[in-house]
């Protein structure tokens, strides 16, 4: 298997997603840069586990799709990321790989992440024309943030903590936290 490591000189589009195909360790694409992903904690893992369950299931006898993080996003042209939870309800691309049309997207925080999830990927994300959530989940505590476009297009964010409920609109879901946070010690 191919393996991209060490600094790595700007690559073209084609030429990562050729390599990723069979590399031994996952890369996101920014801009012709390729950033490694390291490995989750068990409590990161938990959490997004849950997360897919339930959309997975609510997802049952509908059009939509919940994909783990091992599925790629292309964001844009020349962005390529693996969010922790994905979901699509419209027709299926002919890429096997990529998706290309989420309506929801879910990153689990850690403390090499949070920033780029929060600031580069909340920017890119929104302008994802037919996304319609992106919920940012703290592994740490109970608590996510959930960034939604409204009916007329304008997008909002509320937090949710505690024992709150958070909405996904598709499949339209209200995800509890304790379902979010079940078995993760939060």
């Amino acid at each position: 298997m191919s393996r991209i490591t060490g600094d790595i000189d700007r690559m073209s589009v084609e030429e990562y997603l050729r390599v990723e195909e069979s590399a031994d360790v996952r890369h996101e694409y920014v801009g012709g840069d390729v950033h490694a992903l390291a490995g989750a904690s068990k409590r990161h893992n938990r959490v997004a586990l849950n997360i897919g369950r339930a959309l997975d299931e609510a997802s049952r006898g509908r059009p939509c799709r919940v994909y783990m993080s091992d599925v790629k996003l292309r964001a844009a042209d020349d962005l390529y990321y693996y969010p922790d939870v994905m979901v699509a309800c419209g027709p299926e691309g002919a890429d096997p790989f990529v998706e290309e049309a989420p309506c929801v997207l879910v990153e689990i925080t850690s403390p090499t992440t949070e920033a780029i999830d929060r600031r580069e990927k909340l920017l890119v994300y929104r302008r994802i024309e037919g996304l319609r959530s992106y919920l940012i989940v703290d592994q740490a505590s109970r608590r996510v943030d959930r960034h939604w476009r409204d009916d007329e297009g304008v997008w909002r964010h509320e937090v949710v903590g505690g024992t709150g409920r958070v909405n996904v609109p598709c499949p339209e879901v209200e995800l509890r936290l304790d379902t979010i946070y079940e078995r993760a010690g939060v």
